[in-house]
């Protein structure tokens, strides 16, 4: 409740303030802290409306406004240049018996519940997607927010501290007492999957901080041999771009709350085929489905999900 109102203060504090491009930094950035801010202590009049439902209302109409602002909508061609990755391996494609393991992310995103689903590599990361799957398990990244948003470049979550509105001050700087060794092998292309970790000069060995991931929205050669790469976004992209979008305060931490709602583990066999509602006009944004055909609760589960 604490949150949720602070939350709708934050948001009538913004007014018409428009809604400008983010640099484009050269490499990514280390976890640095962002401004404090105290909760405020919600109302208890019962004459009052409900607080969490004018705080969604209101946060809502923010995102709203931040789409507009931001320019193209999805499947339109973006004011941004950037450079294009290259084309993934499609899922449809997949062998009959190949195995692969997905990650169904759940993120709480202007007022409704989005959906992200990235592949897994233990075979390149196996270390490291080992120590993913103990978090999810263990559900560690359920309820954390996302506290980095750069357009263009990545968006960031996974730090235990961004469970609390109120350390603000300290996110990006959390799970840093748990490290994962280096399993530097896959590039970043767009929609690359990989751990946060503290720079070359305090951790030479380049060790991943043990629950902070980000995803990356661009192919960067930049980060390549510097991070450890352990997924593949295959569907929802278009869902980290928006919220890369997203007012953001001056360590680009988005103003309003953007969080990790739940994380599935799907042990999936097989291809992945484009759901009924993909059409010609948003190919570039693909979205998979098990084949009705397969029967299964997963199969039931996808049809669900996507």
């Amino acid at each position: 409740m604490k949150a949720s109102f602070f939350l709708f203060i934050a948001l009538l504090g913004l007014g018409c303030t428009s809604v400008h491009a983010q640099t484009l930094p050269a490499t990514l950035p280390p976890p640095d802290t962002a401004p404090a801010s105290d909760p405020v202590k919600a109302l208890t009049q019962p004459d009052l409306p409900s607080i969490e439902r004018i705080a969604n209302d209101a946060q809502r109409e923010l995102f709203q406004a931040a789409d507009r602002a931001a320019g193209p909508s999805p499947g339109q061609p973006s004011r941004k240049t950037t450079l294009k990755a290259p084309k993934l391996a499609d899922p449809s494609t997949w062998e009959k018996d190949s195995q692969h393991k997905l990650a169904v992310l759940e993120i709480k995103f202007g007022g409704n519940v989005q959906t992200v689903m990235f592949e897994l590599y233990p075979q390149d990361a196996p270390m490291t997607v080992s120590n993913f799957l103990d978090n999810v398990e263990t559900g560690a990244y359920k309820g954390l927010a996302f506290h980095r948003a750069i357009e263009g470049f990545i968006v960031q979550t996974g730090d235990p501290l961004s469970a609390d509105e109120g350390a603000r001050d300290r996110w990006g700087t959390g799970g840093e007492g748990k490290t994962v060794q280096a399993e530097i092998k896959r590039n970043h292309r767009k929609g690359a999957v990989a751990m946060g970790r503290r720079s070359d000069k305090v951790n030479p060995s380049r060790r991943s901080n043990g629950y902070q991931f980000y995803f990356a929205l661009g192919n960067y050669g930049a980060l390549d041999g510097k991070y450890t790469v352990f997924g593949q976004v295959i569907s929802g992209l278009e869902v980290l771009e928006r919220l890369s979008k997203m007012p953001v305060d001056s360590n680009d931490c988005p103003i309003a709350r953007i969080e990790i709602s739940d994380v599935k583990i799907i042990d999936h066999k097989g291809p992945l085929y484009l759901s009924d509602t993909t059409t010609a006009s948003t190919a570039s944004e693909e979205t998979y489905v098990k084949p009705i055909s397969g029967g299964s609760s997963v199969g039931r589960f996808f049809r669900r999900i996507w």
